[in-house]
């Protein structure tokens, strides 16, 4: 095993040095192997056999990064590279990341930690790695240009630092970021406290994923990276629900899941059955005097949340993004409301030219759920999902929470469906009811029109159709 000290002679860099350094041929062979993972599920929590104890996370659809010791150093291998993303099943993504997926890895450090992560890239361009939130010397940041030399394809960089406070935290390139950000380049950094922390609990469950967005056109595989606005594919850790894994935890298990938002706008973040604490941020824990219930948070650009519950109503509890649009996929812009619109007749004709034509939207967007519609391949349908009680009529960044009291301890399978017990589900009510009380009058106004119209004036709405001008 080579030494610190050695390990640094090798690399061409003074022993102690601060700056991000470039790894020589020699120093390779001391590498930690890279592991490499392709799976979409959500993999059991990484249990520390070495090094600090704590009690580990579970990323959602990810894992966690194995290391090894080194002489008390904790070292990590990733490798940034091309990798396919199944975001759903049925729909893959080529996409950009580390150690074969998008986002990368979790890696698990615990404060006061002695950190040493090796960085491969097996891009087609250079590449970097900025530590979110960290506190570091300001050579290993992870600014290309800045603070250190871009990693060069094929290139071998390490970074080395203190792990000095607790906290959730990120990573992501700084170097060409719009394009690999688009292209799915990040990862989740946990910094667990060394010792008991006042404003730290224990919890019997510990969530994460970072929410990101994408836009694919129907039936092909690359994002677009020049997008600013008008993402389709709204995600939690490169997923999109159906393809999201469901939360599973235990009856009155204390719950935290921790957010990282690394899209181009916020997330109100909307949890049912439950009251929430936000009890930290990437600054660290919030001071206990700040927390109050909430049922949704705002995790905007660039933040991270700390969310902390009482598991304690049994159930299947929706979790999403409350902004709607975020809850489909494969959105289409630009389109014309055609609520209310009669088209059956020119349907008709239409059909006649082009069989599978088909009404959009005539009852509102439900009906798509219902319709055998053909798309592109590798393609997934905007609203989808199937419930115990029918179409979910939802997609993008939604999962759910599933409470059991039989979950074990430490058991992350999905249950199935909750069984409700008899008389606690809404039923259709079949006793005749009188007419309901309705709405009769206009509002008032604070003072007459100089000029009234002879006759009243009727308002069609239409949304803009395009984002010029606002």
């Amino acid at each position: 095993m080579t030494s610190r000290r050695d390990f640094f002679k090798l690399a061409g860099v003074a022993g102690g040095a601060v700056a991000a350094a470039s790894v020589s041929r020699v120093a390779m062979a001391a590498l930690p192997e890279p592991v490499i993972q392709t799976s979409p599920d959500t993999m059991a929590p990484l249990i520390p056999n070495n090094g600090r104890p704590y009690n580990p996370v579970v990323t959602l659809n990810g894992w966690t990064l194995p290391w090894r010791m080194n002489q008390g150093v904790k070292e990590f291998h990733l490798v940034a590279e091309p990798v396919v993303r199944e975001m759903a099943p049925g729909f893959k993504a080529h996409l950009w990341g580390y150690n074969g997926q998008s986002p990368g890895p979790t890696i698990e450090v615990v404060e006061g930690d002695r950190v040493r992560i090796f960085v491969t890239n097996k891009l087609p361009e250079h590449t970097s790695i900025h530590w979110h939130g960290q506190r570091l010397p300001n050579g290993m940041d992870g600014v290309a240009g800045l603070n250190q030399p871009a990693i060069q394809p094929g290139k071998t960089f390490v970074y080395e630092f203190v792990a000095r406070r607790p906290g959730t935290f990120m990573y992501h390139p700084h170097a060409d970021e719009m394009t690999q950000m688009a292209m799915g380049m990040m990862g989740f950094w946990v910094t667990h406290p060394k010792v008991k922390n006042p404003l730290i609990d224990e919890v019997q469950r510990d969530f994460c994923f970072l929410l990101n967005a994408f836009d694919i056109d129907p039936g092909s595989y690359t994002p677009k990276i020049m997008t600013m606005l008008d993402f389709n594919l709204w995600s939690w850790n490169s997923r999109i629900f159906p393809g999201i894994d469901s939360l599973n935890v235990r009856l009155n298990d204390k719950v935290r899941i921790r957010i990282g938002n690394l899209t181009m706008t916020n997330h109100p973040i909307h949890l049912h059955g439950h009251e929430f604490l936000v009890t930290g941020t990437d600054g660290g824990p919030t001071p206990k005097s700040t927390r109050w219930y909430e049922v949704t948070t705002d995790v905007a650009v660039g933040q991270m949340r700390q969310v902390e519950f009482l598991a304690d109503e049994e159930g299947d509890w929706a979790f999403h993004c409350h902004k709607s649009h975020h809850t489909m996929n494969a959105m289409g812009h630009n389109l014309p409301t055609l609520i209310g619109v009669d088209h059956r007749g020119l349907s008709k004709k239409i059909n006649n030219l082009i069989p599978d034509y088909m009404v959009m939207g005539e009852r509102g967007m439900a009906d798509m759920t219902e319709m055998e519609m053909p798309i592109p391949d590798n393609t997934t349908p905007m609203m989808t999902g199937e419930g115990p009680f029918g179409s979910v009529e939802m997609g993008g960044m939604f999962s759910v929470l599933k409470v059991r009291r039989d979950q074990k301890p430490g058991d992350y399978k999905d249950p199935g469906w909750f069984k409700h017990p008899e008389g606690t589900v809404a039923h259709e009510y079949e006793v005749p009811l009188s007419e309901p009380a309705r709405f009769k009058a206009e509002g008032g106004q604070s003072m007459p029109r100089a000029q009234t119209p002879s006759q009243p004036t009727e308002v069609k709405v239409r949304k803009p159709q395009s984002h010029n001008g606002h």
